[in-house]
């Protein structure tokens, strides 16, 4: 699916601004955002990767009260936090947009615009209401899963996905005041039937269904198979962007319908950065169903609900203006030595620690390693660097070294290729394009093939060497340095092979001449190369940093 010329634009889930990323954040949608981002680009397609800070969610209500700062202060500390992260990591975002004047036009203009095709309407819902707190959702609330009957906050339950509007939590309770007397009031609100989509919807699972991971496709067909929920749009709030509607005066835009129109903002703005004077007149330009961009979602389970219902809609709504997701990349939870994540509870690491104190392509690595893609998995930093030592620093530069006793006595000159060799490099790179394509993506499988293939290729490096000391070669033709030249080409398709997960190496590569982009013919001779030598992982990530500005994509620089 993603081969070709069309334009892609990538996104991950918008983070909302109530604190910095942490490890588990960073192991499911920006990571993996980023690789996939990478992969294209290297293949020779236009990408823009993308986010927009959900500045709007209740979260930045109930994180500031915590914290006992101004909400507003929060966000702009948050985001910034975010963004060194995100930059710290080597995510080829080009950066968080401003959510500023533009931003609330484009939001707004999308909801009008919806407004006055009539596809809102008018619904009088009973609402959680707090004696001191005020009407509850979303992070303000908290109560039981009317769906499985655990503990979640509103709007979403974070264990099942199943949606919880209005009055439907059981047992309700302010997040802010546990003790504040909770009842329901009556209000009017506007709402986007997501039932009126029905048709349309089961027709679009049906033609892209077979790209979701199971358990986020288990839970799509769940929710099609009961009449799906009308979607607020206004509602009774004080914190977010002012519902433009005159039925519902005082009312915000409810945060989780933001999204949409935010990442079609942000997606516009990335553009402008890399494209400065050639900047498109519309923002929405770039998602036009005309253009045909390759759109495709990174988030994790607990989104599956929003990013693979509420968001769909939101743009079957505005009939046939926009493109459609061809795929939702969704992940599972990620764990911290077997326990939730939980800044509450300070049972986290944040990003920018961890690569503070490790070598950034261990931990972009590590996380491809062990991400949770379709079911949760654990992190753990003595893992980590135990992992990365022996799996996988150890062997590659083992293999650095029997590399550059193959090579000794080749000179600087090129070296010619076989056939086969040539036929072998072609094979390699195609199983590891098979990892980064749509549907079957999987940064943990190239990882593991990496491992596999940094021992298979320190034999035949081996084999090389003794060849070139009289010994019978296992890999390689029969020509004089022929043999030396199928080594490099195959080594060099694993250096393109892991260039989206292990961007430094892949920088310093290219920087000594190698061609590392994943579309590159094997050639009938190759000039000798080295193997970047891999930092230990207690030594340190501030070697890899002063590299960043070498590993920005074409398409969107960091």
């Amino acid at each position: 699916m993603s081969r070709g010329g069309r334009p892609a634009i990538v996104v991950a889930a918008t983070p909302t601004s109530n604190g910095d990323l942490h490890i588990g954040h960073m192991a499911g949608p920006y990571l993996a955002g980023d690789i996939f981002s990478r992969y294209l680009a290297a293949a020779g397609r236009d990408v823009i990767y993308t986010t927009c800070t959900d500045d709007s969610q209740s979260y930045v209500l109930t994180t500031a009260r915590r914290q006992g700062v101004a909400p507003g202060r929060l966000c702009a500390e948050s985001t910034s936090a975010i963004q060194r992260s995100m930059r710290a990591m080597g995510l080829s975002i080009v950066g968080l947009p401003p959510v500023r004047e533009r931003y609330r036009a484009t939001v707004t203009e999308y909801f009008t615009a919806l407004h006055a095709a009539g596809r809102l309407r008018r619904r009088t819902v009973r609402v959680p209401y707090a004696a001191r707190s005020g009407y509850l959702y979303d992070g303000l609330l908290t109560g039981v899963c009317p769906a499985c009957l655990s503990q979640c906050s509103g709007g979403v339950c974070e264990g099942c996905g199943h949606p919880n509007h209005f009055d439907e939590l059981l047992n309700p309770r302010s997040a802010l005041d546990p003790d504040d007397p909770v009842s329901h009031r009556e209000c009017s609100i506007l709402v986007l039937p997501m039932e009126d989509y029905r048709d349309r919807l089961t027709a679009y699972f049906d033609d892209v269904g077979g790209n979701w991971r199971p358990r986020g496709r288990q839970l799509i067909q769940d929710l099609l198979a009961r009449p799906l929920p009308e979607v607020p749009v206004s509602f009774p709030g004080t914190w977010g962007t002012p519902a433009p509607f005159a039925e519902t005066p005082g009312q915000i835009l409810y945060p989780w319908v933001e999204a949409m129109p935010a990442v079609i903002y942000s997606t516009w703005w990335a553009a402008a950065q890399r494209d400065g004077a050639r900047r498109a007149a519309q923002v929405d330009e770039y998602w036009r169903a005309g253009r045909d961009a390759e759109l495709v979602y990174f988030h994790g389970f607990d989104n599956v609900y929003h990013w693979g219902l509420v968001d769909l809609v939101m743009l079957m709504a505005h009939g046939d203006r926009y493109v459609l997701p061809a795929a939702n990349v969704c992940n599972e939870f990620y764990n911290l030595e077997g326990q939730k994540f939980s800044t509450s509870r300070r049972h986290l690491i944040w990003c920018a620690d961890l690569l503070a104190d490790t070598p950034r392509d261990l931990v972009r690595f590590y996380l491809s390693l062990t991400a949770p893609e379709t079911e949760q998995s654990n992190f753990s930093v003595a893992q980590l660097r135990s992992v990365t030592s022996h799996r996988l620093v150890q062997p590659w530069n083992h293999l650095g070294e029997v590399l550059a006793t193959a090579l000794a006595g080749a000179g600087t000159g090129l070296l010619p290729t076989s056939a086969a060799g040539r036929d072998r490099a072609i094979a390699l790179t195609e199983k590891f394009r098979r990892c980064y394509e749509l549907p079957a993506f999987s940064p943990a499988r190239a990882a593991e093939h990496a491992l596999t293939h940094v021992g298979r290729l320190t034999g035949v490096a081996a084999s090389v060497a003794d060849q070139h000391r009289g010994g019978a070669a296992r890999e390689g033709g029969s020509g004089a340095g022929t043999g030396q030249g199928d080594l490099l080409l195959s080594v060099r398709a694993l250096l393109s092979a892991m260039a989206p997960i292990m961007i430094d190496t892949a920088a310093e590569a290219a920087a000594g001449g190698v061609d590392v982009g994943m579309t590159v013919s094997p050639p009938p001779a190759v000039a000798p190369f080295r193997l970047p030598r891999l930092p230990d992982p207690h030594g340190g990530g501030s070697r890899p940093q002063k590299r960043a500005d070498l590993t920005a994509l074409s398409a969107t620089p960091s």
